[in-house]
């Protein structure tokens, strides 16, 4: 058992809301891990466990609670996992000197825009009066922005791909681009549930203002995943292929008549304001290489990417300490040398007179030597 300070600790993609609040005063806590110099407590762990809940409810609305507790179930095993993941992420963000601060600024400020508030300052105030500390707040965000970093730098700036392998793909998977009329598209969706007809003109502002940042040439995705209120929005608005019928005939006739990258305009809808984006149209039939040639890479990318992180964090398990308390699991643990407290010894002066001093020698199983 031991004192600390709850802090919050989101998986990898967990986005910086759903920290639950926490009280700020010390508490007692079960240490349940050691991460080198970190520790993961049992509160990290139902934290994690209540992020994972909420997150299985807003990707599957419609699944009923015996669906959504089948879904949690069959990762509630990797939780401890992964929260492993992340510290030993952000520490090597950290030990490689990685500077993530304008980053957080610019995700702070995306937040507050996000949510209509006028100043950081007002940010400021509305997450301390939700129970947050702004600071743990911005800890979150920074810790999320260093994992990204790292995975980015280290592991996928190495998966390097070539036209080659996208042909090669393609020749090997030929009947799965033979494909009806269909229009790849995204979206931001900006909701006018439960708003005053007050509130309406700056949130339809909003979705033009989001409009106009497209067209000037900033990335739709990324735009998506911090200001739409979609349940797309952290896939980057992505939704899909669509054919002709499985859209509303306004929606349809808008999609269908644009080409890649093309954009409708604001679309009101009985929910809120939305704007699509098309960016792949298909043509009946077998679809040329390279109308399919960004799907491949993605597929591709994201094939090598798991192993090649996974196969990561594993070299980084075995160039740290990590201790899991027994009755909890590492899915992902590997052999290490265990260390062993010995009674200190008196000094023999006689001895330490004849004999030189000798640089400490590291204990094993630790991190560089510390």
């Amino acid at each position: 058992m031991q004192k600390r300070v709850c802090i919050c600790a989101g998986l990898i993609l967990a986005p910086a809301f759903s920290c639950l609040a926490q009280t700020k005063s010390v508490v007692v806590e079960e240490v349940i891990a050691r991460v080198n110099n970190e520790v993961i407590t049992r509160s990290d762990l139902e934290r994690a466990r209540s992020e994972m809940q909420q997150e299985a409810q807003q990707d599957c609305p419609k699944c009923t609670p015996e669906e959504i507790n089948q879904r949690v179930a069959a990762e509630d095993k990797n939780v401890l996992r992964d929260l492993i993941d992340n510290s030993l992420l952000v520490q090597r963000g950290k030990d490689s000197g990685g500077n993530v601060d304008a980053d957080v600024v610019k995700r702070l400020d995306e937040i507050r825009i996000q949510n209509n508030i006028a100043s950081m300052e007002d940010l400021e105030t509305q997450i301390d009066k939700s129970g947050i500390s702004f600071e743990d707040f911005k800890n979150n965000i920074r810790n999320q922005l260093l994992q990204q970093e790292v995975i980015r730098h280290e592991v996928g700036s190495k998966i390097i791909l070539d036209h080659a392998q996208v042909q090669r793909y393609y020749d090997e998977h030929k009947s799965e681009f033979v494909r009806p009329e269909q229009a790849s598209v995204r979206e931001i969706f900006v909701s006018t549930e439960g708003k005053q007809d007050s509130e309406i003109p700056a949130l339809r502002k909003k979705a033009d203002d989001l409009l106009q940042r497209v067209k000037n040439g900033e990335d739709f995705g990324e735009l998506a995943k911090h200001f739409s209120d979609g349940s797309t929005a952290k896939q980057g608005g992505q939704m899909g292929r669509f054919e002709h019928g499985q859209l509303a005939p306004e929606i349809e006739q808008a999609v269908f008549s644009l080409q890649r990258n093309q954009t409708t305009d604001v679309i009101p809808t009985k929910t809120g304001f939305l704007i699509w984006q098309v960016q792949e149209h298909y043509a009946a039939g077998q679809q040329p290489e390279d109308k399919v040639e960004n799907e491949i890479m993605d597929r591709l990318y994201n094939e090598q990417l798991r192993p090649a992180l996974r196969a990561y964090l594993e070299m980084l398990r075995e160039d740290s300490y990590v201790a899991v308390k027994p009755g909890y699991t590492d899915t992902a643990a590997v052999p290490s040398s265990s260390i062993e407290e010995v009674p200190p010894t008196p000094d023999d002066d006689k001895k330490k007179k004849k004999s030189a001093p000798t640089p400490a020698t590291p204990v094993a199983g630790s991190k560089n030597g510390e």
